[in-house]
C-alpha cells in the first residue's frame, strides 16, 4: 500500500532552553546551533524530510529563535506555485493556551490549530538534536501497511546504553507490548526484543526509542485533548501501549542524540574519520543548508591531517589535525589544532579594520599566531590573541566563567569572547 506524499506533515520539536548544550545556547536556540562547519541542526531534519519527498514541515520552538528564523527564512525557500513550506511556529500566548511549551506533546498540543490548517493522514514528529540519515516513506510504508495507529522509530542498543533511553518490548509482528524509561540494568533480562542476527551478534537486543514518531491524524487529535499530558515519551507512548496498535519499526544505520555537549562535540569530530558513520558525501541524502557566496578557501604553509574545512577560510597554521573548521574561519602562523572544532564566523573583517585595530591592540577575529588549541569547541565570532595555548582533557574540572565553559573535559570558548595574548588554559 502506497501513502500520498501531500498527505504527511512533519512536525520538528526544536526543544526547550537547552541547558545540555550552554553554552552554546546562550543566545541561540537549539536547532538553530552549527554542526559541521556549515550547517545548522536544524538542517539535519529538515533534509531527511526533503530527502523522502516530505515538504510540509513545521518547527516548533520558543527560546532564542531569532537567529533559526533567519537561517530557515534564508535557506528553504521553495517554488511560489508549490504547496511546500519549513513553517517557524514559536511559543505564542492565546486565550486557551496563555503559558509556555510545557514538554514535547504541549507543544504539539497548543500548536494542533496550525496543523489543522492543512489536509493530512499522518503526522510525522521528530526530534530538533539528533544526527541521523533516514529514509521516512519506508517508516511510512510500513506503518500503513501493519495498519498501525502509532509507530516509533527504534534503535537496538546493548545492556551499557540501554538506562539511557525509554526500552519498548515487542512481540512477534514489531508491536509494542510494552515501555520503560531509562530502565536499572537489573531489569534489562526482562526487556529483550527481536532484533536482527547482525545486532544480537554486537550485543543489541533491546530497543530504544529514537524519538520519531508517526501518528494517524485523528488519534493525535484525541490524544491532545487531554490537556494532562505534556510529553511524547514518558506520558503519551506508555499510556497508548495496549490501548493502540504501536509499530516498532527498527532503524540499524548511524543515529546519534547530541543534546549535550560531549556527545556534540564526539559527532563533529567524528565526520573526520576517513569513513565517518554520517556521510556528508551521499549523493542520495544530501545535507541542504543556506547557499553562501563565500570564496574558496586560502592555505599557506599548512598541513592538513583528517579535517574539514568549510568555504571562505583564510588559514596559514602551522598544522591542523582531526578538526572540523567552519565557515570564514581565520587562523594565523604557526599555530596547531588538534581535535578541535571551530564554527567560524558570521563575517569578514577588512584590511583597514584590520591595521585599525593594530593600532589600538584589538585583537582581529580569529584564531591569531603560534597559538596551541587542543579539545576545544570554539564558538562564532571569537578573538583569540597570539600564543594561546589551550589543552583540553579529562584532567580539567567543569567549569563557566564569561568566556569559556569546561564541559567533560571539553573547552568551549563562548560566541564573540576575546582571549588575549598568552591566555592559557592547561
Amino acid at each position: 500500500m502506497k501513502f500520498k506524499k501531500k498527505n504527511v506533515v512533519a512536525i520538528i520539536l526544536g526543544g526547550g532552553q537547552g541547558s545540555r548544550l550552554f553554552p552554546l545556547t546562550e543566545t541561540r536556540s537549539k536547532p538553530a546551533v552549527p554542526i559541521g562547519g556549515k550547517y545548522r541542526l536544524v538542517d539535519i531534519p529538515i533534509s531527511n524530510c526533503i530527502n523522502s519527498d516530505i515538504f510540509k514541515i513545521f518547527v516548533l520552538t520558543q527560546f532564542n529563535s531569532a537567529s533559526l528564523n533567519a537561517h530557515i527564512k534564508n535557506t528553504f525557500n521553495f517554488s511560489i506555485f508549490s504547496q511546500s513550506f519549513v513553517d517557524i511556529l514559536a511559543a505564542e500566548q492565546t486565550p486557551d493556551n496563555p503559558t509556555w511549551f510545557q514538554g514535547t506533546a504541549d507543544a504539539v498540543r497548543q500548536c494542533m490549530s496550525h496543523f489543522q490548517k492543512h489536509e493530512f493522514d499522518h503526522a510525522l514528529i521528530l526530534s530538533g538534536d539528533q544526527l541521523y540519515q533516514m529514509d521516512f516513506n519506508e517508516m511510512l510504508e510500513a506503518h500503513i501497511a501493519a495498519d498501525a495507529a502509532i509507530s516509533i522509530a527504534t534503535l537496538p542498543v546493548n545492556a551499557k546504553d540501554a538506562p539511557e533511553f525509554g526500552i519498548l518490548k515487542t512481540n512477534h509482528e514489531n508491536c509494542v507490548e510494552a515501555f520503560i524509561e531509562k530502565p536499572d540494568a537489573s531489569l534489562l533480562p526482562e526487556w529483550e526484543s527481536e532484533v536482527s542476527e547482525q545486532m544480537q551478534e554486537k550485543g543489541k537486543k533491546y530497543l530504544a526509542s529514537m524519538g520519531i514518531y508517526i501518528f494517524n491524524k485523528q488519534l493525535l487529535e484525541d490524544l491532545m485533548s487531554d490537556t494532562e499530558t505534556k510529553d511524547f515519551g514518558k506520558e503519551i507512548i506508555p499510556q497508548a501501549v495496549g490501548k493502540h496498535k504501536i509499530l516498532s519499526y527498527q532503524y540499524e544505520g548511524y543515529w546519534t542524540d547530541i543534546g549535550n555537549i560531549e556527545s556534540f562535540f564526539e559527532a563533529n569530530i567524528g565526520l573526520t574519520a576517513d569513513i565517518p558513520e554520517f556521510n556528508l558525501f551521499d549523493n542520495e541524502n544530501k545535507i541542504f543548508t543556506r547557499p553562501r557566496l563565500l570564496p574558496p578557501s586560502k592555505f599557506r604553509n599548512s598541513i592538513i591531517n583528517q579535517s574539514l574545512i568549510s568555504e571562505g577560510c583564510i588559514i596559514n597554521a602551522k598544522e591542523i589535525i582531526s578538526s572540523v573548521i567552519g565557515i570564514r574561519s581565520r587562523i594565523g602562523t604557526g599555530t596547531v589544532l588538534q581535535n578541535c572544532y571551530v564554527m567560524g564566523n558570521d563575517f569578514y573583517q577588512d584590511l583597514d579594520e584590520m591595521n585599525h585595530e593594530s593600532t589600538i591592540n584589538k585583537i582581529h577575529i580569529g584564531i591569531g599566531d603560534n597559538c596551541f588549541i587542543s579539545n576545544a569547541l570554539i564558538d562564532k565570532n571569537v578573538r583569540i590573541g597570539n600564543n594561546v595555548h589551550i589543552s583540553g582533557g579529562k584532567h580539567l574540572d567543569n567549569f563557566t566563567n564569561e568566556l569559556y565553559s569546561i564541559k567533560d573535559g571539553i573547552v568551549v570558548i563562548k560566541k564573540g569572547a576575546i582571549l588575549s595574548d598568552n591566555f592559557r588554559i592547561e
